[in-house]
C-alpha cells in the first residue's frame, strides 16, 4: 500500500551513493561489466553519471507494465552472459522470482544483493537500506566481503487470507554476508512465555487510551500490536496500518492518503497540536521500526506525526534480539532526524520503558 513505485527510485539512491564511493575508490572499477535491462527495469534508473565507470551492455528491453515473467527473462539472460552476482531492487516476492529462475537454471550459487524496495522483506539478501546495499556490494567487490548464504522468507499467503501471520523460508540464497549493511533474515520469534508481558503491555495501553478521549493511535503492522489491539477491545489488521480515537477504530487497512487525511482532520478538530500516538513493532531479529511492512509511513505520515509521538513496543524475546532500532524512510533528511534523536523510547512493560539507540543509515 505504498504510495508510489519504489523500485527504481531506490534502485537510483544505490547508485548514486555507489557513485561517490567509487570516486573516493583505488579500485579499478573502470573494469566492471555491468549488464542490465533497457526500460524501467533497468537504465532508466541508472544515473548517467555513474555510466562513465565500466562498460554499460543493455541485454534485453522491459515493457511499462511488468510481471514476473520478465523477471525471470532478465534473470535468464544474465546467466547466459556469466553474470558474477546480480543486483536487484524489489522485495521478498521479487527476491522468490529471481531464486527460483536461478534454481531452474542450475545457477542457485550466483549470488545476488538486494536494494530493499518492496511492501515485505524479510529476506536476508537484502541491504539494511539503498545506501548500505551500494556499500555490501562495493565491499564485495573490492574484496573485503565474502559470500555467504542466507535465506529466503516471504509471508505464508495462503495462512495470511486465514487471517494468520507466518513467514517462512521458501530457498537459499548466496548473497554478501556483512551484519552491518545487509539486514539479516526475519526471525518468527516464540511468544507463548510471554503472555504475561503481553498482558502487561495490554493494561499500559488501555489505560493511555481511557486516559485522554483526545488521543488518536496509530497502530502499525505485526503480530504484537494485533494481539495488544485486540486484548484492548479493537480489530487491529495483520499487515495494515489503523487508527483509534477514544474507544473506536476511525480507519482500517488504511493507505498514506487515507492516513494523511486522518491525521489533517484530526488536527482541523483539535488544533495543530494535537494528540497523536503511533504504536509500532520492531522486526524480530532485523530490528526494523520504520521501512519494513509499514510503508503506508511515509516521509509525509511521518512528518505530520512528528517523530517524537512514535512509541516503539518491545517484548523480552525481541529485545534480545536487538542492538538498535533500525529505521529507513526512504527519506534522507528525515533519516538524519531520526539518527539525530540517537535513541527513541520502547514500551517493554506496564508504565516501564526504556531507551534503544537509532541506526538510520
Amino acid at each position: 500500500k505504498g504510495a508510489e513505485d519504489r523500485a527504481g527510485p531506490r534502485m537510483c539512491e544505490a547508485f548514486e551513493h555507489l557513485f561517490s564511493i567509487i570516486e573516493l575508490s583505488l579500485v579499478p572499477w573502470d573494469d566492471v561489466h555491468w549488464l542490465l535491462p533497457q526500460g524501467r527495469m533497468g537504465d532508466s534508473w541508472i544515473p548517467e553519471k555513474m555510466k562513465i565507470h565500466g562498460k554499460w551492455t543493455n541485454i534485453c528491453d522491459t515493457p511499462d507494465l511488468t510481471s514476473a515473467e520478465d523477471t525471470i527473462n532478465i534473470v535468464n539472460s544474465m546467466i547466459e552472459q556469466n553474470v558474477e552476482i546480480i543486483l536487484y531492487a524489489g522485495g521478498d516476492g521479487t527476491t522468490r522470482d529471481i531464486i527460483g529462475a536461478l534454481e531452474d537454471i542450475d545457477s542457485a550459487s550466483t549470488p545476488i544483493l538486494g536494494i530493499p524496495a518492496g511492501v515485505k522483506m524479510h529476506s536476508g539478501s537484502f541491504g539494511a537500506s539503498p545506501r548500505s546495499a551500494a556499500e555490501a556490494f562495493a565491499a564485495w567487490f573490492s574484496g573485503d566481503l565474502l559470500i555467504a548464504q542466507t535465506e529466503v522468507m516471504d509471508l505464508d499467503e495462503t495462512l495470511y487470507r486465514k487471517g494468520e501471520w507466518v513467514v517462512k523460508m521458501y530457498a537459499e540464497a548466496m548473497s554478501p554476508g556483512s551484519p552491518r549493511w545487509m539486514q539479516g533474515s526475519k526471525q518468527r520469534i516464540e511468544r507463548v512465555s510471554e503472555i504475561e508481558i503481553l498482558e502487561s503491555l495490554g493494561d499500559h495501553l488501555r489505560e493511555t487510551i481511557e486516559e485522554d478521549s483526545e488521543l488518536l493511535v496509530i497502530w502499525g503492522s505485526g503480530g504484537t500490536l494485533r494481539t495488544l489491539g485486540e486484548s484492548i477491545g479493537f480489530t487491529i489488521t495483520v499487515l495494515g496500518i489503523d487508527v483509534t480515537l477514544g474507544n473506536e477504530n476511525i480507519g482500517t487497512d488504511l493507505d498514506e492518503n487515507q492516513l494523511i487525511e486522518v491525521i489533517n482532520n484530526h488536527k482541523s478538530q483539535f488544533g495543530e497540536n494535537a494528540k497523536i500516538l503511533t504504536l509500532l513493532s520492531p522486526m524480530g531479529g532485523q530490528g526494523f521500526l520504520i521501512g519494513r511492512g509499514n510503508l503506508q509511513l511515509s516521509p509525509t505520515v511521518i512528518r505530520l506525526i512528528g517523530i517524537d509521538n512514535i512509541l516503539a513496543i518491545v517484548t523480552p524475546a525481541k529485545l534480545a534480539t536487538l542492538n538498535t532500532l533500525r529505521i529507513d524512510t526512504s527519506d534522507m533528511d528525515l533519516d538524519r532526524q531520526f539518527q539525530e534523536k540517537k535513541y527513541m523510547k520502547a514500551l517493554q512493560g506496564y508504565r516501564t520503558t526504556r531507551l534503544i539507540r537509532i541506526s538510520a543509515e
